[in-house]
């Protein structure tokens, strides 16, 4: 069976993720997940192509060398915000109408959709994509695309519902990666993909809303009969509450988001005796001890977070299907965290509430924060990019060679070749080789990629420890660098954290 590589990037407003795996048939092995902040980047969107390239190089920089591999393509997201939604219809009359409708006449029903839909500024707008709404035959009709494939008729037409959003911004997208020097394979309007990751089939088909929460922006997708019924964004996210803390504390933009991290919380009402604690920073200035209180950082967030609840749950009244959710609201993205966020959209709302993790549609082993919600968009990408397979984002899949003990004389040879080898990027900076990454066992559903793998020479005493985590300090008086100790350690704790909600 062809092995293929896929590498699928989120173009996040506060972090960019990074998502290689490896894909048999049907199962899926993630290689390698990692994010790094992101810098040009605003509502989803690529403001500055030469601010966002930094950020994605050091990432794809490190995933080739911890994998010895070299990425040629990547999947991509489309921006989330500013997109709208339309509805067009498509009617075919079949040249062969006594045999059954296929899956290729189906997509070409949907390809005439899109294509006769008359932008209304063909230069500025374009399309993102669009979701089949419902098929009709001769006899039949509101039926779902499994259920019109393989029906015998002379006609069958298509409702379908158009997502268009801005040119300039998939523009600014192929410019980031054409600098780089790297092809992107496919760009995905990424609600849908989020949505195969995380959502069931039991709650696609009784009525969800997921709701993805990002860092500057907030999404909200609508599914109802196992198809995406509605969609719309909100221009705001996580990193609204880290502007509020930061303007209300006047403290720097880095240390509101560690106080964030560390300590924040909706609802200080059930904040118990956490409320009570006194937030202590030492500073290095002559200001001496800055203190935040827990109850008054919590009354921050929740200001906030409440304006975003109220407009999610505005969207949702928009969409007429607010009466439909059996299935109740899932939150995913990087902003889901927030503890009691869960508990406060129950509240107001009074639907069910859980947090959407990705589902165990895959292998993962040495991969951390893989399976928390930040990693939904970019692994929601692989699944989605598994059903295509002219996608192969490396050269040639990689040579998994054996490792021999090495002597003496070899590691003398071997030094010397590294010494004399090219770098393989010329803006990439010097580094030490990174060690072999582990060969990981593939067992899940589907993904895409191949490359050209360079041969190593493995020094079993210079293999690199294994990094110890510092202890979380217990004290709530702390120093700007103990406190990103504490982010860590909670970053660390919340990535194997299946609760609905963390109540403090």
């Amino acid at each position: 069976m062809e092995e293929r590589y896929i590498a699928a990037i989120d173009l996040g407003s506060s972090k960019i993720a990074l998502t290689v795996a490896k894909v048999s048939g049907h199962d899926i092995q993630v290689l390698f997940y990692r994010e790094k902040p992101s810098a040009g980047i605003r509502n989803s969107a690529v403001f500055n192509p030469q601010k966002a390239s930094g950020p994605i190089w050091s990432v794809i920089s490190e995933a080739e060398k911890e994998l010895k591999i070299k990425i040629m393509q990547v999947v991509v997201g489309l921006p989330r915000c500013d997109v709208r939604q339309e509805i067009n219809q498509a009617r075919v009359e079949r040249t062969h109408p006594d045999e059954s409708i296929t899956a290729e006449e189906v997509e070409a029903l949907k390809s005439l959709a899109q294509d006769e839909y008359p932008l209304s500024d063909p230069d500025r707008e374009e399309l993102y994509g669009a979701v089949a709404q419902s098929y009709s035959d001769d006899e039949n009709f509101q039926m779902i695309e499994s259920d019109i494939i393989g029906v015998i008729s002379a006609t069958f037409e298509g409702n379908f519902k158009l997502f268009i959003g801005k040119k300039s911004s998939v523009r600014t997208i192929d410019k980031v990666f054409n600098d780089l020097g790297i092809a992107v394979a496919r760009k995905y309007f990424t609600p849908d993909a989020i949505a195969r990751a995380v959502l069931t089939e039991e709650e696609m088909n009784g009525g969800v809303a997921l709701v993805d929460l990002g860092g500057g922006a907030t999404s909200v997708t609508i599914y109802k009969g196992k198809v995406m019924r509605y969609y719309a964004s909100i221009p705001f996210g996580g990193k609204n509450v880290t502007t509020d803390i930061q303007s209300e504390c006047t403290i720097s933009e880095t240390l509101a988001e560690n106080i964030k991290l560390a300590f924040g919380a909706c609802q200080p009402d059930r904040l118990q005796n956490l409320g009570e604690k006194i937030i202590q920073i030492e500073g290095d200035s002559m200001d001496g001890l800055r203190q935040i209180p827990v109850q008054y950082l919590s009354e921050i967030i929740t200001a906030r977070e409440r304006e975003i609840v109220d407009a999610i749950l505005w969207e949702i009244e928009q969409s007429g299907l607010a009466d439909s959710l059996r299935s109740g609201i899932v939150i995913t993205g990087g902003a889901a965290g927030m503890t009691n966020l869960g508990n406060m959209i129950r509240d107001i709302s009074g639907y069910t509430v859980r947090q959407g993790l990705p589902r165990h549609l895959f292998s993962a082993s040495g991969c951390p924060g893989v399976f928390s919600t930040s990693a939904t968009t970019s692994l929601g990408m692989v699944i989605a990019a598994q059903d295509d397979p002219s996608i192969s984002c490396l050269e040639e899949p990689p040579v998994q060679e054996e490792e021999e003990e090495p002597v003496e004389e070899e590691v003398a040879v071997a030094a010397a070749e590294v010494a004399e080898e090219p770098a393989t990027e010329a803006e990439a900076p010097a580094e030490p080789e990174a060690p072999a990454a582990e060969e990981n066992a593939a067992n899940a559903p589907s993904s895409l990629f191949g490359t050209e793998v360079e041969k190593e020479v493995t020094v079993k005493k210079e293999r690199a420890k294994k990094h110890k985590e510092p202890k979380k300090p217990h004290l709530f008086s702390i120093t700007w660098g103990k406190l990103t100790q504490v982010v860590g350690n909670l970053y660390d704790k919340s990535g194997n954290d299946n609760q609905e909600d963390n109540q403090l």
